[in-house]
């Protein structure tokens, strides 16, 4: 009975929607998974009733082992590279039922990203597979559907053996979708849009699209398409009639002159719409919007790289794809909220290493003005793991750039396509052949973007390597044991017209990496290793290199300028004084390290910070001296202790915008002040702080949208009674929901905490917690409630509208 229930629930629900807009279904919904091996679960009779309900995007690796409170295990086979989490196979099946109306659709199901491995069945039969963990994959399933009956899909999804070296997740953890189409429609990712000519007086918009008759009959087909602008339309319509024959492709070009057109930047980031409707006679038979943005780019020695005609240094970090206490789950909001940290800190570019991001990042990127390299894999044919891609390489690295391409070529935020990261067989002549090969199809793919690689061990023997790209990746060109300070010159004297970014950097060399960007024309922009931290690759950012199983508990990478919720680490700070005006920050140097240190971290492994915190609380060091660094990008920096000066020093590059000072400690504040000549421009402090006395929280949305895929992010502090955060508390938090939605994961940031990220109860760590909470399907008001023994409980309102 519970099945049928659920399946008129459905048929209902897929019903209304199809009346609304049919072509695209979201399908993450009532799914049922199971962890482990399942033999015939393909069948579509098989009993599912004792697997698990969810709803998509899943991530099972994030979750609590069986029998655990953890999802970490110091005998994990990812081991120190997976954050000593852990993989294997798992099962997703989903019931349904389409009206008997779609009996003369197409229907696609389109998968986002499931890591890895992904064999799909319909009805009992197989209808593809996918290897690859990272790029959005399709298949049509008309002929195995029966509308109007119930139908199965299955998924069988298998992270198995050493495959990754960072955490990759494991599941459907982006999301699906039922596409359903009329016999002559657009094709998938069918539409292209460009703009081969632009100023700010008119722009030339070209586009491309197309239409599949997928009839058994030749059709007469008109496509009209309008060009709406950000305001709304812009009055650019055209209209083309072409016979296609039948299972036929044709290709539709239509041209548009857009006067005065708003230009896409990163400050102003205008997006506008191809509205496309397909026309057989007077019915509509398909109806698509596509956004883009009217912008150009142009890369060059002398200027540098150009958006719009105007100079613009690339300020750059390098983002993996979790999302830190979700794991892998790609929520449309949580792709969007590091895209905003990001640009909130001064970042304009994002390289997506190593991989492919989701549609949701890149559509969070066109609309904040964050400039992307897309990047296609970690490795090619020589291995880096014994599971990893390279397994597959020959196979299928067509199909997944193809796919990569199509689907994101018409993000204005794409300025590079990157064939790769570190490839093993950079240097051989091989692998020369084989970047070669890979750039030239890119190319003709798309011709409006240059071709990127990241490469490291650079030498002149990487020339043949990068002569087979438009644009060179630099990975760590200042800094380690074999940096040359030089190294940009004798290079561009030996190669001149090579154009070249630093594709990774360390944190430690942020002064030199940047001052290189400024410093050499050809050298376009610097992208720091990570501006966003992630789990696995555990303790780069302290213990170093090599890796070793002495690592554990460490699963955090700890080497990101924002850490794993999304807070400022202190590097993000220097950072902030390399790159904006008037900005000033203060640090102290604990008088016992943070964490134990390791001896044998190889010197070249500078991927660590400074061991510094925003932290004056020091009890029982009153009057020792302590180390105190103030980062800054104005001309003097003062600084007070309690209202009194410690002294006024200049300030800029040649200290590297950091000042030094010791200072006694004495409880109380210290102020740190900037000034551009004898005026202040900017101050901050640290205060010292009582007791804690509060719980304090702040939602970054109290207001979402009901269905259950939106997210709201919870700040919790545990501050005095006067509002000062205790960086010192480690308070026990608990959470509760009442009302439509749940909380779905619990953080601190602690790179060595084994906590669940699932439970309901979370330890304070430097004074501060994250609650992660859902929106629930229905529409509601919901109350989150924060308690700790002792200390007043705390309630949040969050709605589902």
């Amino acid at each position: 009975m519970k099945i049928i229930v659920t399946i008129l629930t459905l048929l209902t629900a897929f019903t209304v929607y199809a009346q609304k807009e049919q072509r695209e279904i979201l399908f993450n919904n009532d799914w049922k998974f199971f962890r482990g091996g399942c033999q015939s679960a393909e069948n579509p009779g098989f009993d599912d009733s004792g697997w698990r309900n969810l709803d998509l995007p899943h991530d099972w690796s994030i979750e609590d082992l069986p029998g655990k409170d953890s999802p970490f295990d110091k005998n994990a086979i990812s081991q120190v590279s997976g954050g000593y989490t852990t993989g294997g196979t798992g099962w997703y099946r989903k019931t349904f039922m389409l009206p008997e109306e779609y009996t003369d659709k197409t229907l696609i199901i389109q998968f986002d990203g499931v890591y890895m491995n992904a064999h799909v069945w319909v009805n009992g039969r197989m209808v593809g597979r996918h290897p690859y963990g990272y790029t959005t994959f399709w298949f049509d399933i008309t002929r195995y559907i029966k509308p109007g009956e119930k139908n199965v899909i299955a998924v069988k999804v298998m992270n198995e053996g050493e495959n990754s070296r960072w955490y990759s997740g494991s599941g459907i953890y982006r999301h699906v979708w039922l596409k359903v189409l009329n016999s002559v429609h657009i094709s998938q990712w069918g539409t292209w849009v460009t703009t081969p000519e632009v100023n700010e007086h008119s722009a030339k918009v070209e586009v491309r699209t197309e239409v599949k008759n997928s009839s058994g009959e030749e059709r007469i087909v008109s496509l009209r398409t309008s060009i709406a602008g950000p305001g709304g339309s812009s009055g650019n319509e055209a209209e083309a009639v072409l016979k296609i024959p039948a299972g036929a492709v044709q290709e539709f070009v239509q041209v548009f002159e857009i006067q005065k057109p708003m230009l896409w930047s990163t400050s102003n980031p205008a997006m506008y719409r191809a509205v496309q409707e397909v026309m057989v006679g007077q019915q509509t038979v398909d109806r698509t919007e596509t956004s883009f943005g009217i912008r150009s780019i142009s890369f060059d020695v002398s200027q540098g790289f150009m958006l719009n005609g105007q100079p613009v240094l690339l300020k750059g970090g390098c983002v993996h794809h979790d999302n830190g206490p979700l794991g892998a789950k790609a929520f449309d909001r949580a792709e969007e909220r590091r895209v905003e940290l990001l640009k909130a800190s001064g970042f304009n570019a994002i390289r997506c290493a190593h991989n492919p991001p989701s549609r949701a990042f890149l559509d969070a990127c066109d609309r904040l003005g964050m400039l992307v390299i897309d990047e296609a894999f970690d490795m090619w044919e020589v291995a880096k793991n014994p599971f990893d891609y390279h397994l597959y390489f020959k196979e299928w690295w067509k199909k997944d750039i193809e796919n990569m391409i199509l689907r994101d070529r018409n993000h204005p935020s794409i300025i590079m396509w990157s064939t790769g990261n570190e490839i093993p067989e950079r240097g051989d002549p091989k692998g020369v052949e084989t970047s070669r090969m890979l750039a030239e199809f890119i190319r003709k793919m798309d011709p409006t973007r240059p071709v990127t690689s990241a490469v490291n061990g650079l030498n002149p023997g990487k020339d043949p390597f990068f002569a087979t790209l438009d644009i060179a990746g630099y990975n760590y060109a200042s800094g380690g044991d074999h940096w040359n300070k030089s190294l940009y010159q004798e290079d561009h004297k030996r190669v001149p017209e090579r154009i070249i970014y630093e594709a990774e950097s360390y944190p430690l060399e942020a002064f030199h990496a940047w001052m290189g960007v400024l410093d050499n024309s050809f050298v376009i922009g610097d992208f720091v290793w990570t501006a966003f931290d992630y789990l696995g690759e555990a303790s780069i950012g302290w213990r170093g290199y090599w890796h070793d199983n002495r690592f554990f508990p460490w699963n955090i990478a700890w080497c990101g300028d924002m850490d794993l919720c999304g807070w400022k680490r202190p590097q993000s700070y220097f950072r902030d004084a390399l790159w904006k005006e008037n900005q000033i920050s203060v640090f102290v140097k604990p008088p016992v390290p943070s964490f134990p240190e390791n001896p044998d971290r190889q010197s070249w492994s500078k991927w660590h910070w400074h061991d510094v915190l925003a932290d004056w609380n020091w009890s029982g060091h009153e009057g020792n001296p302590m180390e105190v660094s103030v980062y800054s990008s104005c001309g003097e920096v003062e600084l007070f202790l309690n209202g009194k000066s410690l002294g006024r020093k200049k300030n800029g590059r040649s200290n590297e915008f950091t000042t030094h000072w010791q200072v006694p400690y004495q409880a109380g504040e210290l102020k740190a002040a900037g000034y551009s000549g004898k005026i202040k421009v900017s101050e901050t402090l640290l205060r010292t702080a009582g007791e804690t006395a509060k719980i304090k929280a702040l939602a970054d949305r109290k207001d979402l949208v009901s269905g259950g895929q939106d997210l709201s992010y919870v700040t919790v502090e545990l501050t005095d009674k006067n509002g000062n955060l205790n960086p010192k508390a480690e308070n026990l938090l608990k959470f509760s929901l009442d009302g439509p939605g749940e909380i779905i994961a619990v953080a601190n940031a602690n790179p060595v905490s084994l906590e669940s990220y699932q439970r309901s109860e979370r330890k304070a760590w430097k004074g501060k917690c994250l609650v992660i909470v859902r929106s629930g399907k229905e529409q509601g008001s919901a109350v989150l409630r924060i308690e700790s023994e002792g200390l007043p409980t705390e309630a949040v309102t969050i709605s589902s509208k």
